[in-house]
């Protein structure tokens, strides 16, 4: 917001005081200075000169008595030793220099005879070098030498006795010219002060009467400026019947001349059209003024821009035909509308623009100037970005389907449209199998590249009348209307099933890496399985499971007990996360058997759920509920543990249990932490792994070989054995079981089961074996019921079989008494191996 009349006077005013006042100090401070640094520069060369001069004569003053005192110390002891010269009494020389050396200022003193000979030269042992330091004028000053001639004594008095030489020391001169100069500095110092003192009184006064005239200068030129803007204020604010209360003669004056002119000449035009026009001109929207019959009397530039035709082609044309005929009809001239309407407009090349339009009538009693004012706002941008936000609203934006909710749109109509022509229509409802594997290995990017494959896919397989849907992440839908009602169409369908599992089963190529996935499909048929779209799909969702239950990679039709089966899973999925808080699950272990001898050699350790109220569940129902989520994770180290604290517990009474089997899930196996959680769980119950088998599938070995080779030789080198299970069920080959340090083969029990009449299971029973024995790892036979399936086993070498032929799966304290029996006697199950060939009873 701008700011106030008022607010923008005093601003106004205090800036132009404010300059006037800056520059006065200014000027005042500058004037100062400069008076004061000549004054104390003039003070300060004298006073230098005045201090030069005083120690100049302080100087001379001193030099002269101390030469003074050297010569009468010359003299004086010269007189005492012209006796002892003539005499040659040398002690008495030395006694005589010696006092004389006591003197503090008498550095040296030297004693020659007649011709010459020093007879003493000493220096004074008290004098300190140091003490001939450096003038105060910045020199060497060194001591002062005197030297007289010894008159002669007595006995002769026309010849010379000898030479006196003394030292004079002047550092008791330079101390002397130090105090002086020391006090000559301090009363200079003082002088400056005292200078100073001066200079600030007189020159304070001065810049303050400079402030004051500035302060009425500025004071005198900003009132007649204020009363100016006074006045321009009112006549911007519509007020032109007070004139001017400003006279003068300068520069100002033309000013208040000019100001009054022009409020005389807006007192009597107002505002000109040429000013209505740069204000409209200056809008963004389009502004149509029109007559009361909608013909257009004027109109800015934005509207010449947004329609492409000049003033000339607007003007005199009604407003009608610049608008879509489409949406003629809707527009009314007439009424106000400040809500703004919406509607569109055809420009001169054909384009047509939607607008947002808002009308008002203009009132006036002159009839020349009714009419309507239209203001026009081009939304193509909003329009462009409301169909974005639609299309977002009811589309996948990866695959470009339309997403659940447009499915269902689109689903509710055919089906309303097959009701009236008596159709039926079938709802196919498609999901990846196990595609989270996807995610996990490749990344999420690889998963949304795969999506995008399948998609194009489906469109290229299907029919264009086909509607494809993309309901959840990997979960897809579609029907197909106008099928006849009087026929059976499921042969169609599982044909149309067919070609789209077969499609979905070749490889995707996503980032330089080969993936394979298999898909489950339910149908359902409207009106035989559901008359709405919410039951249509919940049928088919419901089928699709059933298929999904049965391995995936087929499809199934939806029948009413596959609802009952999906809400009791939905029920068991939800009961399964507080099973492990309520202590519901619990170990059982199935014997491992020597056919050779009968005895009992290890077990295999398997997972039930003793849900109240429903019995043991297999872990076929609840493991596949776990591995959708995280559950399975925490179910697996927690079987972990129990079979640890139960080999522990054996340990105790039969020091050798045998080797206990556990079964390891892919979602274990890609856990980073899984073999750090199984070397704490064996630290923690004093257990070696090489006492316990992790059996992994086929399917399990070949998501990810490379990683999971590593991981696998990490749990080899713990002491672990590791088995493949269910052999045979996989798409593993001979060369790819040699990559891993697998040393166990289970048969799958399918095959076993009817290897005694079926020449098909019983030729791959035999071929399992053999190959077996070339890559030199044990073979177990799963699923033994009956007598002729041990015979078989025995007979073509497979060692090692589990089954119910030994008995059911039993508690921990059952696999004990069992093993602390045969270890004291028979084998448990010697009964049941006593018809086997002698051949076959030879060490393993």
């Amino acid at each position: 917001m701008g700011i106030g009349v008022n607010e923008y006077h005093s601003s106004m005013t205090q800036s132009l005081k404010s300059k006037y006042l800056l520059r006065a100090l200014g000027m005042g401070a500058g004037l100062a200075l400069l008076l004061g640094g000549f004054a104390y520069y003039e003070h300060r060369i004298d006073s230098a000169d005045i201090t030069r001069l005083t120690y100049a004569t302080v100087e001379q003053k001193l030099e002269g008595d101390l030469e003074a005192r050297g010569k009468s110390v010359v003299n004086v002891t010269g007189a005492l030793l012209a006796s002892p010269l003539v005499a040659h009494n040398n002690a008495a020389i030395a006694s005589i220099a010696g006092r004389l050396l006591e003197e503090e200022d008498i550095e040296r003193v030297e004693i020659t005879d007649a011709r010459g000979v020093v007879l003493f030269s000493a220096s004074n042992p008290q004098s300190d070098p140091t003490r001939n330091g450096l003038d105060l004028r910045g020199g060497a000053l060194d001591p002062l030498v005197v030297t007289n001639s010894i008159p002669p004594g007595i006995a002769a008095p026309a010849q010379r006795t000898g030479a006196l030489k003394i030292w004079v020391s002047r550092a008791q001169m330079q101390a002397t010219l130090a105090s002086i100069r020391g006090q000559l500095e301090n009363q200079e110092g003082s002088q400056v002060k005292r200078m100073r003192a001066m200079l600030a009184r007189v020159t304070l006064p001065v810049v303050l009467l400079v402030l004051i005239g500035a302060l009425f200068l500025a004071r005198r030129r900003a009132r007649p400026i204020s009363a100016l803007i006074r006045s321009a204020d009112r006549i911007g604010e519509g007020d032109y019947t007070s004139p001017f209360d400003v006279a003068r003669r300068d520069e100002l004056g033309e000013l208040q001349h000019a100001l009054e002119r022009m409020r005389q000449k807006l007192s009597e035009t107002t505002i000109t059209k040429n000013y209505l026009d740069t204000v409209l001109n200056s809008l963004s929207d389009a502004v149509i003024v029109t007559s009361p019959d909608g013909i257009i009397k004027s109109c800015n530039e934005a509207t010449q821009r947004l329609l492409g035709y000049s003033d000339a082609d607007l003007v005199g044309k009604s407003l009608c035909g610049f608008i879509d005929e489409a949406h003629r009809g809707a527009f009314d001239l007439g009424g106000e509308a400040p809500e703004a309407r919406e509607t569109v407009l055809r420009t001169a090349s054909g384009q047509t623009i939607p607008v947002s339009m808002a009308s008002s009538t203009i009132a006036s009693l002159d009839p020349q100037f009714e009419g309507n004012i239209y203001v026009a706002r081009n939304i193509t941008e909003r329009k462009r970005a409301e169909r974005r936000i639609r299309y977002l609203a009811r589309y996948d934006t990866l695959t470009k389907m339309p997403n659940r909710m447009q499915f269902q749109h689109l689903l509710q109509q055919a089906i309303a449209r097959s009701r009236r022509n008596q159709h039926s229509l079938a709802l196919l409802y498609l999901d990846l199998d196990h595609f989270k594997d996807v995610n996990d290995t490749f990344g999420h990017s690889a998963g949304d590249r795969t999506l995008e494959i399948l998609s194009e896919r489906l469109t290229r397989v299907l029919s264009k009348d086909t509607v494809i849907g993309r309901l959840a992440g990997d979960e897809f839908a579609m029907f197909v209307d106008e099928l006849p009602a009087d026929l059976d169409n499921r042969p169609s369908l599982s044909a149309l099933a067919r070609t789209l599992l077969d499609e979905i089963s070749r490889a995707f190529y996503v980032n330089e890496q080969e993936v394979y996935l298999t898909a489950s499909v339910g149908i359902a048929i409207c009106p035989y399985d559901a008359e709405n779209t919410i039951d249509l799909i919940r049928n088919a969702d419901a089928a699709m499971y059933h298929s999904k239950q049965n391995g995936g990679n087929t499809w199934a039709f939806y029948v009413p007990h596959m609802n009952v089966a999906a809400v009791e899973r939905l029920m068991l999925k939800s009961k399964l996360r507080r099973a492990l808080e309520r202590d519901e699950l619990v170990v059982l272990y199935q014997s491992k058997v020597d056919l050779r001898d009968g005895r009992v050699v290890g077990a295999e350790a398997l997972l039930r759920w003793r849900l109240p109220g429903h019995g043991d569940i297999s872990p076929s129902q609840f493991i596949p509920l776990a591995e959708e989520s995280s559950l399975i994770l925490d179910i697996g180290e927690w079987v972990l543990d129990r079979v640890c604290a139960d080999y522990k517990r054996w340990q105790s009474t039969v020091p050798q249990p045998g080797r206990i089997a556990m079964n390891l899930s892919l979602r274990q196996l890609k856990q980073s932490s899984f073999i750090a959680r199984c070397r704490n769980a064996f630290r923690k119950h004093g257990v070696s792994p090489t006492c316990f088998e992790l059996e992994v599938t086929e399917t399990t070995l070949m998501t990810d070989p490379k990683r999971t080779i590593g991981l696998l030789n990490e749990l080899y080198a713990l002491g672990l054995h590791l088995a493949i299970d269910d052999f045979g069920t996989g798409y593993s080959s001979l060369s790819a079981l040699q990559q891993f340090p697998i040393g166990t083969l289970k048969i799958d029990q399918s095959f076993v089961r009817d290897l005694a009449v079926d020449s098909n299971d019983a030729a791959l029973v035999r071929t399992i074996i053999d190959m077996g024995k070339s890559l030199e790892l044990e073979v177990i036979a799963e699923g033994v019921e009956t007598s002729e399936q041990l015979e078989f086993l025995r007979k073509h070498g497979c060692f090692y079989a589990q089954g119910r032929l030994f008995g059911e799966p039993m508690e921990a304290g059952r696999l004990l008494s069992i093993l602390a029996s045969q270890a004291g006697g028979p084998a448990y199950h010697a009964a049941l191996c006593v018809s086997a060939p002698r051949h076959l009873k030879l060490h393993h």
